[in-house]
């Protein structure tokens, strides 16, 4: 069934991923149509996630603010249909790094380097960064449900030496790459809400106190890997920005969630810039503790 699936569906995102970008985003207009008045896609969820964190906000700005979201979801979901085809040319004017120096910095030192990011903006192509470094390109994801896109997925990303490894594959993998002396850098989208029964350290995240991911933190500290983030500035529709801002490149002179608390900072910092772009379908909130 999964193969037949794919077989059915491959063809379709194909044809999308070769058109131009002015139909590209018409076809995102129309899904977002679709999406946001017809199936009205986790519509509720976004609303309680905007209402828990924004109580100050009216109705008429919580509305806004999720309307802008559902079209940049819309734009986020045909960009990642267009990496199937798009040429690296292409990935470069649309997506541009400011200061990709310090990547460059920890690179010429040989420290293998954490980069943290949130689901906001474009971080899927991010993968393009791999043309600007050495460093042999690590991203820390659940795998698909259908093995085969699952295996398309890795191969794409494979193009630009950027590979992609389960949470279980985290671990040995890059313990294997520093025995190896393999200059890596691993990136890890954090910001999710983790399983309950794995639940062990709680903070507030906007406002809310909430179960936090801590693997990223834990791992740079048992392998002393340098902890950057990297923010996504969206300058227009298909072009974006991306800044990098060490956390740290001591990681074992903190306390234990130090680095994870200065990384949710600066996530805050940019949901409430633009909040639009942030991920509000997920339930990230979905286990909390009441407020006092």
């Amino acid at each position: 069934m999964q193969f037949l699936v794919y077989i059915l569906v491959y063809p379709f995102l194909w044809l999308i991923s070769i058109l131009p970008f002015k139909l590209l985003y018409l076809f995102s207009d129309f899904l977002y149509v679709i999406v946001y008045y017809i199936v009205g896609y986790r519509k509720k969820v976004v609303y309680e996630n905007l209402k828990l964190v924004f109580p100050e906000k009216r109705e008429i700005e919580i509305k806004r603010i999720s309307n802008k979201f559902y079209h940049h979801f819309c734009d986020l979901i045909v960009e990642s249909i267009k990496s199937l085809t798009i040429s690296e040319a292409e990935m470069k004017k649309r997506f541009k790094f400011t200061n990709v120096e310090l990547i460059r910095e920890l690179e010429k030192k040989q420290r293998n380097t954490i980069l943290m990011c949130a689901h906001y903006g474009n971080f899927e192509w991010i993968f393009i960064l791999q043309t600007y470094i050495k460093s042999k390109g690590y991203g820390v994801y659940k795998p698909l449900a259908n093995k085969y896109f699952d295996a398309l997925i890795k191969r794409k990303r494979a193009k630009y030496n950027s590979y992609l490894i389960s949470t279980k594959e985290a671990i040995p993998s890059l313990i294997r790459a520093k025995r190896n002396n393999e200059l890596t850098i691993s990136g890890f989208v954090a910001d999710q809400s983790p399983r309950l029964d794995k639940a062990f350290y709680w903070n507030e995240f906007m406002g809310v106190n909430t179960p936090v991911h801590t693997g990223a933190e834990m791992l740079a500290k048992k392998l002393d890997m340098p902890v950057v983030f990297f923010a996504v500035n969206k300058i227009k529709r298909g072009y974006y920005e991306t800044t990098f801002e060490t956390i740290t490149t001591t990681p074992k002179d903190y306390k234990n969630y130090e680095i994870t608390n200065k990384y949710l900072k600066l996530v805050e910092a940019q949901i409430y810039k633009a909040p639009e772009f942030y991920f509000w379908t997920h339930k990230r909130w979905k286990h909390r503790k009441k407020q006092h």
